[in-house]
Formats: structure tokens, sequence, C-alpha cells
């Protein structure tokens, strides 16, 4: 994707928004859209509107752009999220997120829906993500030509999530009674899920929780110097010696249970933003 696609995107929502300057941006994940529903919306535009944009084939997701207010912030919303198992480009992938930066957020704020592989987690548990692992990934958005204007050509990934969200988040938390742990998310390509020794293998490399997303948007999003914010539903568990065969309903099931409390958390969290 090139700078021009960027701002041709840019643009065009500026336009059809009356020029609506977000400061935070949100992507909702795999059964976790709900929350678009406490947004008080200016704006909602289809992702098949918007110049470049790519276009979500996932059940769950619907493929929009809100505008509008939520805990007072200022906000853009992806209801709907793009991966790179649809056939996308990891820099398709990403191409939302730097259409935020180029609209003015300077702070993302992403879900997802996740495999536990932590014995200590149980489905529909919440846990804060405060690290990734990627180099799984066959690919990442930042490779080939860089665009200087959005970020340096190698970023820095020490604090990939910012470690004063993640604070502030596991107190809202306790403050709420919502079962929140904070642990390691690993990326992987999918579509297909896991197999027993991958399972074993991603725990061994320090996971504690497994999926298909968030990490490309992150990568980029930090590229950009955007604070980041990423939180996982444990949807399924990933225990080789308990393994049960997946269910696509029972994890949008598992989904659906947590949305009021992600909810929560992250109505609670944007109050709190500086």
């Amino acid at each position: 994707m090139t700078l021009e696609q960027i701002q041709a995107a840019a643009s065009y929502l500026k336009t059809v928004t009356s020029h609506f300057l977000p400061e935070v941006g949100i992507i909702l994940g795999t059964g976790l859209g709900s929350l678009a529903e406490d947004i008080s919306a200016d704006f909602v535009v289809s992702y098949t509107d918007i110049p470049h944009f790519p276009i979500s084939t996932v059940e769950t997701h619907s493929g929009k752009l809100i505008f509008g207010k939520l805990s007072g912030k200022k906000v853009v919303c992806m209801q709907g999220r793009f991966h790179y198992y649809e056939g996308y480009s990891m820099q398709q992938v990403a191409f939302p997120v730097r259409v935020m930066k180029v609209l003015g957020v300077s702070t993302l704020f992403v879900s997802n829906a996740a495999g536990g592989m932590n014995p200590g987690y149980q489905v529909s548990d919440l846990m804060i993500i405060k690290d990734h692992i990627s180099q799984l990934l066959p690919t990442n958005p930042l490779i080939g030509k860089n665009i200087d204007e959005l970020g340096d050509r190698f970023p820095d990934m020490c604090d990939p999530y910012d470690l004063d969200l993640v604070a502030k988040a596991l107190a809202i938390a306790q403050k709420h009674e919502i079962k929140t742990h904070a642990g390691t998310y690993i990326s992987v390509p999918g579509p297909q899920l896991e197999t027993r020794a991958e399972y074993r293998m991603l725990r061994l490399l320090g996971g504690d929780a497994v999926g298909m997303s968030t990490v490309p948007e992150i990568i980029a999003a930090r590229q950009m110097n955007m604070r980041c914010f990423g939180l996982s539903v444990i949807t399924d568990m990933g225990i080789p010696e308990t393994l049960q065969k997946a269910n696509i309903a029972k994890i949008i099931a598992a989904a659906f249970k947590a949305e009021p409390q992600m909810t929560l958390l992250i109505k609670e969290l944007l109050k709190d933003l500086d």
C-alpha cells in the first residue's frame, strides 16, 4: 500500500465525516462487535465505500467504521478487521491503522478472540496483552519499501503495549472483579487451529494465548509511535492433554459471554486515558 492510497482513504473519510478527528482507534475482534453499540455515533461508513480499503470476509465482522464518542473520547471504531488468512497482504491488514494515524489517532485499542495455553486460564477469561511473539508469522507489514513519512525503518519493540495502560486496566479489572490475566500473545497465520504438538511448542516459547490477528496492526501502530493496548478474550483452551475438537459456534459463544466485561474494561480505561 502506498502513502498516496493511505492519504486518499483518509481524505475521503474526512470529507464524509465533516472532518471528525478521532483521538482513539478501536479494533474489535471475532464475536466482540457489540462495543460499537455503546458508541454515540456521529458517522458510520461502510468499508466498501472507502477508497483502497479491504473488505471483511469473516463471520461476525460487519465491516463498518464508526465515528463518535465513547466515555467522553472521540473514537473511530473498526467493527470487523482483516486477517492474513483471508488472502490479504500484511500491508492491507495494517492499512486501516495507517489511515487512523493520518486521521489523528494517537492511541490504539485492539481486541481479539484467542486460544488459551496457560493452565491458569479458563474459557471467557480476559487477558491483557503485555507482550507478543511475532516471529512465527511468514511476513509482517513493515516488509518492503519503507514509507519514511510514517515511521522508522527499524522501529523499537521493547514495549509494544503501553505499560501504563496495562497497569490501569489491571486496576480497573480488580475494582470491578473481572477475572483478568496479563500475558503474552503469540500470533500465527491460520486459519487452521493448532495441533497438540504445536500447542506444546507455543507454550514452551512463552505464549499464554494464541490467535490469528492483532500483532500486524500493533507493529504498524508502534512504527507510527501510537500508544497501544491489547485485550484477548479466551474463547477455547489449547492444553494438549485435555484438547477437544474445535467448535466455532462455542468459540463465538464464549466471546459473546465475555463481551460485557470486556466492554466495561475498555470504557473505564478510556475514561482514565490521558
